[in-house]
């Protein structure tokens, strides 16, 4: 199977991920719409605990992909079978296990968290989805493994398009039951769109595997050691990262009561930090997940093979990738945030100033997320899920503290993520210099996206007063101020030769 380069694979996971996101914005439109900002609040509360599994088992497909790109790279194709083999046993175990315990414990792990009793369809809707995707994940990991994407970036849409369709025709099927019921029905679109993108991902692995290896593969308890060993560290590491929605959703409504809202009042601010704000901030996030996908394999090939030069083209390059897309995109949300949230949620706009301060959170994020990524690739798994951890502290005390406070309230919360990542990133900076010992180039990996950033913000900026003054269209002016921003990014990217051809033509089998 032929293998895709940095920027491909990156391109083709960021396209597909943008895709399924621009997809999620049809199902959270028509939720607003249909439940408001209440019934968001109760799917949010539920959404956080599936997210907690999704990062738990996110360890085993790093896993695989990793071990897979070094086995493939050394020609061991049998090795390959082997750790896909392992890594079922353990998903299926993992995904069963989670599906059980969400689904029969749903009460009382309501009341363990003090949640509002309403979020109790939701977690039932939401119970089954772990068993589904944890096959999913394998054969994702399988294929990144190969360095191949496509096959990722397919089941991403496939699945957001199960989740839709199920889970939106379910939220207004059960409305007439009432919102807590038609929040259950939203909850179950996930297990829906896992089964559509696990349906052909093993469709295409049945068609891969007869080319690759036709013959039976013994179990090897060895192989489930190493996966393990690999896994735990990644998993807790993104299980540290999760927490913090855990964290959000645990305390963020208690210490809202405790600042003077009522109780429905801190359920919406909630739902308009969760459900509207952040689900923004993740859109740029998904090109950042898809950069840190294609780089574990790529890394670790690069790393197991000892190819010293082609390791450090390809970390220059990832954090190259990760600034040009952080902070456009931090400009953008930041002076658009609210007709921005006008576009994506007509009539229910409220919470705009949750999102314009929330987006100085992405570079953080995603530098956090890509230095994760090569850590962990080249061996290091254990300092970054510290460094993630501390950040966890720092978010849990500021929370505390300063959601209560009546002039601040939910903007605690933001302040809080802001803070945690802002420490994650540089511990994470400082453990990568040391670790890997690879000098950066400042000028080409952060000040020319930062100079091509900020002249396009200027160009938006005065496109959307000019249009809005012409057409009196909000809406119209921002999808086209966006439209001209992309434009002018484009163009100062070849203007300030921030990508070179010998980039956008590396391979990641090059010496």
């Amino acid at each position: 199977m032929k293998k895709q380069s940095l920027l491909k694979a990156s391109l083709i996971l960021g396209i597909a991920g943008i895709v399924a996101k621009f997809l999620g914005l049809f199902f959270r439109w028509p939720l607003i719409m249909l439940i408001g900002d209440e019934g968001v609040g109760y799917y949010q509360m539920s959404y956080p605990l599936y997210m907690f599994f999704v990062a738990i088992a996110s360890g085993v497909p790093a896993a695989i992909s990793k071990m897979i790109s070094e086995k493939n790279a050394k020609g061991d194709i049998k090795g390959v079978f082997e750790i896909l083999k392992e890594s079922k046993i353990l998903m299926l175990f993992l995904g069963i296990g989670t599906s059980f315990i969400l689904f029969f414990f749903a009460k009382p792990i309501i009341k363990f968290v003090q949640w509002d009793s309403k979020a109790y369809y939701s977690l039932i809707g939401i119970s089954f989805a772990p068993f589904i995707i944890s096959i999913m994940t394998i054969y994702r990991g399988f294929f990144q493994g190969l360095q191949n994407m496509t096959p990722s970036g397919i089941s991403q849409v496939l699945e957001q398009i199960g989740r839709v369709v199920i889970g939106v025709g379910l939220a207004y099927l059960l409305l007439p039951k009432g919102i807590e019921y038609s929040a259950g029905g939203a909850a179950f679109g996930a297990t829906a769109g896992g089964l559509m993108g696990s349906i052909y991902l093993y469709i295409k692995y049945i068609r891969v595997k007869k080319k690759m290896w036709n013959r039976p593969i013994k179990t090897n308890p060895k192989v489930l050691n190493e996966i393990l060993r690999v896994a735990l560290p990644i998993s807790i590491g993104a299980t540290v990262g999760t927490i913090m929605s855990l964290i959000d959703s645990i305390l963020v409504p208690q210490k809202l009561l405790l600042s003077g809202l009522t109780s429905e009042e801190a359920t919406i601010l909630y739902a308009q930090l969760t459900g509207k704000a952040s689900v923004i901030i993740n859109i740029p996030l998904t090109l950042s997940v898809a950069l840190g996908t294609s780089l574990i394999p790529i890394i670790a090939e690069n790393y197991i093979m000892r190819k010293r030069r082609a390791l450090e083209e390809k970390i220059q390059m990832s954090f190259k990738l990760s600034f040009l897309i952080a902070l456009p995109c931090t400009f953008g949300l930041f002076f658009l945030s609210e007709p921005i949230m006008k576009v994506i949620f007509p009539g229910r706009s409220e919470g705009f100033l949750i999102l314009k301060y929330l987006s100085i959170s992405v570079p953080f994020i995603i530098i956090t997320q890509t230095t994760t990524s090569i850590m962990q690739a080249v061996g290091h798994y254990i300092r970054p899920v510290i460094n993630l951890f501390i950040g966890c502290i720092v978010k849990v005390i500021l929370t505390y503290f300063l959601v209560p406070m009546p002039n601040i309230n939910i903007y605690g919360a933001v302040i809080a993520s802001i803070s945690a990542y802002l420490v994650a990133t540089i511990l994470n900076m400082i453990s990568l210099k040391i670790k890997i010992k690879v000098n950066f180039n400042l000028r080409n990996t952060f000040i020319k996206p930062f100079m091509a950033s900020l002249f396009m913000i200027i160009g938006v900026i005065i496109s959307y007063i000019t249009l809005l003054n012409k057409t009196n269209s909000s809406n119209l002016s921002c999808l086209g101020s966006i439209f001209i921003g992309i434009i002018i990014y484009m163009i100062l990217i070849l203007i300030l030769r921030i990508f070179t051809v010998e980039d956008i033509k590396s391979r990641v089998v090059r010496n």
